[in-house]
This record gives C-alpha cells, sequence and structure tokens, in this order.
C-alpha cells in the first residue's frame, strides 16, 4: 500500500491508502478512525482489488473543509462531498463502498446522491438507517473520545472497546490511541459529527430513503453491538430491494474483531 494527499478544490486534500489491481473497493472508516485502522484486512483485499482506503475529512491526515456546521445535513455535507470529489476524478468505473460506522453513512449518502458509480454497498454497524443509538454511546461521543482517551490513558481507554488480545490487536490499540489523542484534536470533524449525534433525540438517518438504494448492499454486523443495535440492520433489511443481512459473533468493529471471517464474507460480497 502507498499513501499520497489527494488536493480538494477548496484547498486543503484527502489522504488515501491505495494498492492492488482490479475492481476498486473503497474504505471508509468510523468516527475517530483512519484509513490505516483498516490495516488487518487491506493486504487480503489487494490481492484480488484495487483498494482506496480513505481519510475522512478532517480525521487522520485529510484536511477539514471551511464554512461553519449548523445542522445535520451541513454535517453529512462535510464528510460527503470532498470524498465524492476524489473519487469522482479517481474512480470513473464502478466501485464498492465499504464504510463502518459514520463510514457507512457516508457510503450510503455517496449511494443515494448518484453521483459516483457505486456498484455495490458494504456496510458494517453503519449509521444512517435508523434512529436508535445507545445512550451510553452518545454520552461517550458528547464528551469526546479525544478528551476520554486523554484522561484514561492507553491501558484503560483500551479497555472501552477491547480487541482479542493479539500482536497485531495491540499494535492497533497503539496506532487508536495515538489517534486520538493528536495534538489539537479534531475540532472541526468534532463539531460535524455532534450535528449527526445529539445527546437526545434520533439520531440523523436516511431510513425513509433506503427503498431507493438499488445496489447490492450487505449490512454485515456484530451482534453484539452496544453502539447501534442489529434490529437497525434487521428493519433495513426489509425495505432494501437488494439487501442481506450477515450477523456475526462481534461488537461494534467485526473488522477488527474478527477480520478472517469478515474477509472471507466480503470475498463472497465483491
Amino acid at each position: 500500500m502507498t499513501s499520497r494527499v489527494c488536493p480538494l478544490r477548496e484547498g486543503g486534500g484527502l489522504r488515501l491508502l491505495e494498492g492492488g489491481e482490479g475492481r476498486t473497493v473503497v474504505l471508509l472508516h468510523g468516527r475517530g478512525n483512519a484509513a490505516s485502522m483498516w490495516f488487518p484486512l487491506l493486504a487480503g483485499l489487494a490481492r484480488e482489488h484495487q483498494v482506496l482506503a480513505v481519510d475522512l475529512p478532517g480525521f487522520g491526515c485529510s484536511s477539514a473543509p471551511g464554512g461553519v456546521v449548523r445542522t445535520a445535513e451541513e454535517g453529512l455535507r462535510f464528510f460527503v462531498e470532498p470524498v465524492e470529489e476524489v473519487l469522482s476524478t479517481l474512480v470513473p468505473g464502478p466501485m464498492t463502498l465499504v464504510g463502518h460506522s459514520l463510514g457507512g453513512l457516508v457510503a450510503l449518502e455517496l449511494a443515494l446522491r448518484g453521483r459516483v458509480p457505486v456498484e455495490r454497498l458494504v456496510l458494517v454497524d453503519a449509521m444512517g438507517l435508523g434512529p436508535e443509538m445507545a445512550r451510553d454511546a452518545r454520552l461517550f461521543f458528547r464528551v469526546g473520545p479525544e478528551r476520554v482517551a486523554r484522561v484514561l490513558g492507553p491501558k484503560l481507554f483500551g479497555r472501552i472497546a477491547p480487541l482479542p488480545d493479539t500482536p497485531l490487536n495491540r499494535r492497533l490499540a497503539a496506532l487508536g490511541y495515538e489517534l486520538m489523542t493528536v495534538p489539537g484534536g479534531r475540532p472541526e470533524a468534532t463539531r460535524a459529527f455532534n450535528t449527526l449525534v445529539p445527546l437526545t433525540g434520533g439520531v440523523f438517518h436516511r431510513y425513509e430513503r433506503l427503498g431507493e438504494v438499488k445496489q447490492p448492499t450487505l449490512l454485515f454486523w456484530g451482534e453484539h453491538d452496544t453502539v447501534l443495535p442489529v434490529s437497525l440492520a434487521e428493519a433495513a433489511v426489509k425495505v432494501m430491494p437488494d439487501a442481506r443481512l450477515v450477523r456475526i459473533h462481534a461488537g461494534h468493529s467485526p473488522q477488527l474483531e474478527q477480520p478472517e471471517s469478515t474477509l472471507l464474507e466480503w470475498r463472497r460480497s465483491t
């Protein structure tokens, strides 16, 4: 995999990790993470596909768009439009979008907007399917994962969503902690995300438009997710024209908790 920053028309840029050849798979991470958190899957996917893993705007090494974000729609555009701009340039042909959590909402919105050629969707414990989110998760996001990480330190912070104890996962935990404790935090991306996830009331979603998603869609869900319950996927699969649900024995991040099972199932779908 190689790294590069793709410039944006209005300044700044998006960082990508890319590698492999074949049909394009685009990976979109969740809140606070970066493209590098897909590390356990990158080599396996790149053996069969061109892989583009994106740092979402304001996270990782990607810059934040300018302007004031006041509403949820503006918050969603904060994350979607720079990604859409870069993909429109880099990927003229069909692509599979894989999105986890916040990245799942971004992938869903890109498919609904129809300005990039989305061939398939893989939504991993994704936001955007309905208004539910666990109260503890909302409070965690509102307090700020970056603030929590600095206060708790790496060992205690790692216990919030522990991964199986392996050498690779210890490296991933260290990377995740480093991303959360970057000097200065992620103020612009945090403000945009908070418009999507209020402390009370419904989380921003596109449930009413799920019937418009014509692409084959895999809903890949940790059945023990304590952030976004699997019931969201169960409801979504009933209204999406070409969707199936795969439940896996995992929490909110099955791609990290069960990477081998995840890769096997995604190969069947992509």
